[in-house]
């Protein structure tokens, strides 16, 4: 409980500074809505009159507070550029986004936790050292540059899919999730390719410790020892890790939804954004900075359930 009371405080004030500081990069940066959405040649007396309606003219933290209030009890305003909801707009791109997430963060998973353990077990073979080359060179390349290189191999090259031939969950469901497993695969090598190495390292740190000597004295076999034993602690490290793969994947996603002209979030963030679109973006940023909070929650919930040692502390 200790626990979840601090990062429940915690959650609250990133997101309130988060928001706060949304509101003042908008301050900041020259041109507002009215200027985005009229243009440069409007005349002074349009642009007041925009600015009035749009309720720009009122003071910072009038502003600010106003739309904090509403936000927590689920209104996130109306678009400046598209005059409805937030919520609705949101609420169509949220499955786009959010399948994208997990089909990332379950290969990443489904591909590091059986290759650690590979070439953990066959350390001085040559298997390993392949896979720990290739391991380097996918965690080397950006997942926006990955991207790029999917989109022309299997895209333009084996036709496996058409690059910006994005079809939405509701219209076809399977060829939505098709479309979605490049960019994922995008994603998540190069996650995969850092939670192999750390689930290597911290096997191969674990098998010298004295738990282990005492497992094999008790006859237990080179797999026993390796599954029952060894990876119960191992992949303790593992998990914090993934926990903070899940976050960052949250936000990376919005980079490859450009690259595959996917219409989630990430397309929705940087057209509001050029577009002075307020509400939109504080709702984006806002909630995205909720999903990490809790994926941290959790992560250190899940950390203590798995090491006994913390959960007193």
């Amino acid at each position: 409980m200790k626990t979840v009371l601090k990062k429940s405080i915690t959650f609250i004030f990133t997101v309130l500074l988060v928001t706060f500081f949304v509101f003042i990069a908008f301050e900041l940066i020259p041109g507002d809505a009215a200027t985005a959405r009229l243009g440069t040649n409007a005349t002074p007396e349009a642009l007041a009159k925009l600015r009035e309606e749009l309720g720009l003219t009122r003071p910072f933290f009038v502003r600010y507070f106003s739309w904090l209030a509403s936000f927590f009890f689920g209104d996130m305003g109306t678009s400046y550029s598209y005059g409805v909801s937030v919520r609705s707009m949101l609420a169509q791109k949220l499955p786009i986004t959010l399948t994208l997430t997990l089909m990332s963060f379950i290969l990443t998973v489904a591909v590091s936790i059986p290759i650690g353990l590979l070439t953990s077990k066959y350390e001085d073979r040559a298997v390993s050292t392949v896979l720990d080359v290739t391991g380097q060179l996918t965690m080397s390349v950006p997942p926006f540059f990955l991207g790029i290189l999917v989109t022309y191999i299997f895209g333009m090259i084996l036709h496996m899919f058409t690059p910006g031939g994005f079809v939405s969950y509701n219209v076809n469901f399977v060829r939505f999730i098709g479309y979605l497993v490049f960019p994922a695969i995008s994603i998540a090598l190069p996650k995969a390719a850092m939670s192999t190495k750390l689930l290597k390292t911290s096997i191969l740190s674990e098998r010298n410790l004295d738990y282990v000597r005492s497992a094999y004295s008790r006859g237990n076999s080179t797999m026993d020892v390796l599954y029952k034993h060894v990876l119960k602690n191992a992949i303790i490290p593992v998990i914090t890790f993934l926990g903070m793969t899940l976050a960052d994947i949250v936000a990376g996603s919005l980079v490859i939804e450009q690259v595959f002209s996917i219409p989630g979030y990430g397309r929705l963030l940087i057209s509001s954004i050029a577009n002075r679109d307020y509400p939109v973006v504080q709702a984006i940023i806002a909630i995205i900075a909720m999903i990490v909070i809790i994926i941290n929650l959790l992560v250190d919930i899940l950390y203590r359930v798995l090491d006994p040692r913390l959960r007193d502390m």
